[in-house]
């Protein structure tokens, strides 16, 4: 077929006019061109393909078969088209537009939310509405450009890219070791107060692995909340062990409020923290930037 030209995109325009408003008469209205113009170009591209495209009725008209088929496919060429446009637009010297970002609550407030006006810095006249929730976030459905996200990659429809790696250990307040002794062994851990968090998948089971073996206990004790931040203030004041992230726990570990527990253990299957991104061909110049600046933001890992 030869290539196309302004005739060939003038059809084309023609047909998805009718496609969106289903009769010559609003479509002609919404591309501004008189009805028998639209007509005639719906007709010449039906001879050109050698393949009726629209049945014409008094009242409507109602694509064919194949012109649905052939819509379906124009419509993500001109998606396309205009998502290459826009990338074009946005690799301008300043980023303009709307970025929309789902990040996790708490690791989000506490690492993320400080750094990010270093971000609006270097892109001042970039819009950003950043959502912070613990719960999954369906990125096509709420129209998300990037998110991060902790834990097993499970969606292997989004382009996903490891940003750190992510271990939860155990830790408690050296209050409660002077009350309650020190766990030698993963099986001493159910005769102790276990802060839980009731959101995680396994629990009350710790799955802890120290390079070699896996240990499954299940824990007790009198706190059981899906808060981190909860789950922390308890630790701190002694209430129990705590089994958590190290972006979580670094700061107290660091001053001394926290110290590790059964140090060569870790939680088995952790897996890692992720920037991922709806899987689409052309990204937008924002969402390629906000990409690299939190990759650079993980580089080192700012709680190490």
């Amino acid at each position: 077929m030869a290539k196309l030209d302004s005739r060939h995109m003038d059809e084309i325009a023609a047909l998805l006019a009718v496609a969106a408003n289903h009769s010559f008469a609003a479509a002609g209205k919404a591309v501004e061109r008189h009805p028998t113009i639209i007509s005639k170009r719906i007709a010449a591209l039906e001879a050109r393909l050698g393949v009726r495209l629209v049945e014409r009725t008094t009242r409507q008209v109602q694509l064919t078969d194949a012109g649905k088929r052939l819509v379906d496919k124009l419509r993500v060429a001109t998606d396309l088209i205009s998502e290459a446009q826009q990338e074009a637009t946005e690799t301008a010297e300043e980023l303009r537009g709307h970025l929309k970002l789902a990040l996790p609550a708490t690791l989000g407030r506490l690492w993320l939310a400080p750094r990010l006006p270093e971000f609006m810095t270097m892109y001042p006249k970039l819009e950003l509405d950043v959502h912070y929730s613990d719960a999954y976030v369906d990125l096509i459905e709420g129209v998300f450009d990037a998110a991060i996200r902790v834990g097993q990659r499970t969606d292997s429809g989004l382009v996903a890219r490891k940003l750190a790696d992510h271990q939860r250990v155990l830790a408690a307040a050296p209050g409660y070791i002077e009350r309650h002794g020190l766990p030698l062994e993963p099986a001493d851990l159910p005769t102790h107060n276990c802060i839980g968090n009731p959101r995680l998948s396994s629990y009350p089971i710790w799955r802890l692995f120290d390079g070699k073996r896996v240990e499954v206990v299940r824990t007790n004790g009198t706190l059981h909340t899906n808060d981190s931040m909860a789950m922390l203030e308890a630790a701190r004041a002694g209430i129990g062990i705590l089994g958590a992230g190290e972006w979580l726990l670094a700061r107290d570990l660091a001053a001394g409020r926290l110290v590790r527990i059964l140090p060569e253990w870790i939680f088995d299957g952790d897996g890692g923290i992720y920037l991922v991104r709806p899987s689409r061909r052309y990204a937008p110049a924002r969402s390629d930037a906000f990409a690299v600046w939190a990759s650079d933001l993980f580089q080192p890992i700012p709680w190490a």
